[in-house]
């Protein structure tokens, strides 16, 4: 008899969830306020990570700037003071467990206050083709993207962002040490939030951000056909900070950008995987990062890894 009830309070709760969600979709819910707030970003020297850094800065939040490159991350502080924002620059390598948990307590020290924000958005891709890949590089990848969410825990209030891709939703050829890592992330990020659920953590948002190709040069040469190019180009940098942020201030638990790319993540799990694989060569997405496996091999002197 209990099994039954619970099971009817669940197909209602269901039912009820999607049509919220439905209606969210016609009717913005009402955003939270973020101002006060600090937010901690990884990989903010540029990219992403800046743009992050100059939203949040827009709606009144204080942001701690973490990157490898002390250069371009004080760049970051920089324009977020001039804009009349609050910035704390760091130099950590978040692939260093040592260098995290030291620059943690540094923040906590400096500001007398914890980080209430957390964005995981550092990122690499190496550019090689699997065999070819050295595994230093593969081990890069994996360290950037995935092992170091398990470091970057807030505490018992506030949102944690995980910037991951479409590419831990689906996968494509070429890049198998990138979607290794965004499959990861993406599965971390999810874990997480049940487990916050699980243990009535109501004061912790989470938000999965899972965007298309950006372009920031992380991908460049990155093409798919030319007509399909048309309905699904490159998204512009700002475009999906902007989204990611409409996001996190409704406390979305997840986002695709556009989406248009929620159409093959339902796909592979409702299709054939020879379905699927049709589509995929009918919009050129078999082979779409040849073209970009082809420009880091140009670049190879210049270093061969790019830093979303």
């Amino acid at each position: 008899m209990i099994f039954l009830m619970d099971l009817q309070m669940m197909l209602l709760d269901v039912i009820y969830f999607i049509l919220r969600n439905s209606v969210r979709i016609l009717l913005r819910p009402r955003t939270k306020p973020v101002d006060g707030e600090l937010v901690l970003i990884t990989g903010s020297g540029g990219g992403l990570g800046r743009l992050f850094a100059q939203e949040f800065t827009r709606h009144g939040a204080d942001v701690v700037l973490w990157d490898v490159n002390s250069s371009s991350n004080e760049q970051t502080a920089q324009l977020v003071r001039e804009m009349g924002g609050k910035a704390y620059a760091y130099t950590v390598d978040v692939t260093k467990r040592e260098d995290v948990y030291r620059n943690a307590e540094l923040v906590r020290r400096d500001l007398g206050r914890d980080v209430t924000i957390l964005v995981n958005n550092a990122g690499v891709v190496a550019g090689e083709r699997m065999l070819d890949c050295p595994d230093e590089l593969i081990e890069r990848t994996m360290k950037v993207n995935c092992h170091a969410l398990f470091w970057m825990i807030a505490q018992n209030h506030g949102h944690i962002v995980t910037i991951a891709s479409v590419l831990g939703l689906f996968s494509t050829a070429c890049v198998e040490d990138y979607c290794a890592s965004k499959f990861a992330a993406v599965g971390f990020h999810e874990s997480l939030a049940h487990e916050l659920l699980a243990e009535d953590v109501e004061g912790v948002k989470t938000t999965l951000v899972c965007p298309y190709i950006v372009e920031t040069g992380m991908f460049q040469g990155c093409k798919i056909r030319d007509e399909v190019e048309v309905l699904l180009p490159p998204l512009k940098p700002q475009y999906c900070v902007e989204q990611a942020m409409n996001a996190i201030l409704i406390d979305q638990p997840l986002v695709c950008i556009p989406r248009l790319t929620y159409l093959p993540f339902l796909a592979r799990a409702l299709f054939p995987w020879e379905s699927n694989v049709v589509v995929y060569r009918f919009m050129g997405s078999d082979k779409c990062m040849y073209p970009f496996i082809d420009t880091m091999k140009k670049q190879a002197l210049n270093g061969g890894i790019k830093v979303e």
